[in-house]
């Protein structure tokens, strides 16, 4: 089995599923209202319930403050299981931008990296990888926010031990690669955006399905099984 370096992971990914993506929302806020419109749902779910928020609300945080507390229901609703909770949360990072940082959101991730990354996670289920995503995909620090997806196909791939904890095997994965990582947020996105269409399509939770993988060779999980 020979061990892949981050940058030859990603550039065979990229020849086996072509030009990534680009991310479905790029602006902070609206970032923190996409993660927060849905919950266990599939992108196409997420980005109906999305859609609807930017259509039958607006997604300025004064938008969401002026909206009657049915249409955020409806919107919660379209976005899976506990709405209530949802139409909750979307209100309340309206109240951060607007009250705890008077409409200053964007003045307050330009003032240094670990600045940024603790006002994003004040707001409803923002931890610190959903906090670096966020970043990375505004553009505005070059740093690598993996989710779930991308962080699995990582750890099988033998860059790093999991952990118990998923806060414990990110910062394992983190450290691993931290002198791997391309230098632009582009690169970084792309890397991101083929990480976790891999551990979504192929590098499954459940029944991965190595026989198909372009990674096989190198995977220390598929040697495995």
């Amino acid at each position: 089995m020979t061990a892949l370096t981050l940058t030859q992971v990603v550039a065979k990914l990229g020849k086996f599923y072509g030009a990534p993506a680009p991310p479905p929302v790029t602006d902070p806020f609206e970032q923190v209202l996409w993660e927060n419109v849905a919950y266990l749902a599939d992108d196409e779910k997420r980005a109906a319930a999305f859609s609807a928020l930017r259509k039958t609300v607006g997604l300025r945080p004064e938008d969401i403050l002026k909206a009657k507390p049915e249409k955020l229901l409806a919107v919660a609703r379209m976005g899976g299981m506990v709405p209530e909770l949802r139409a909750q949360r979307l209100r309340q990072s309206a109240e951060i931008v607007q009250i705890l940082l008077k409409g200053k959101l964007d003045a307050a991730l330009a003032e240094s990296l670990p600045k940024a990354k603790k006002t994003l996670q004040r707001f409803p289920t923002i931890g610190e990888p959903g906090a670096e995503k966020i970043l990375m995909f505004a553009g505005k620090y070059a740093v690598l926010g993996l989710e779930s997806n991308g962080l699995r196909v990582l750890l099988r791939l033998g860059f790093a031990e999991e952990q118990k904890s998923y806060s414990a095997s990110y910062r394992g994965i983190k450290n691993a690669i931290s002198s791997q990582l391309p230098q632009t947020c582009k690169a970084l996105v792309a890397a991101h955006q083929l990480l976790r269409r891999h551990g979504q399509e192929l590098c499954k939770r459940s029944r991965p399905l190595c026989d198909e993988c372009p990674l096989k060779n190198s995977c220390a999980y598929g040697a495995q099984i």
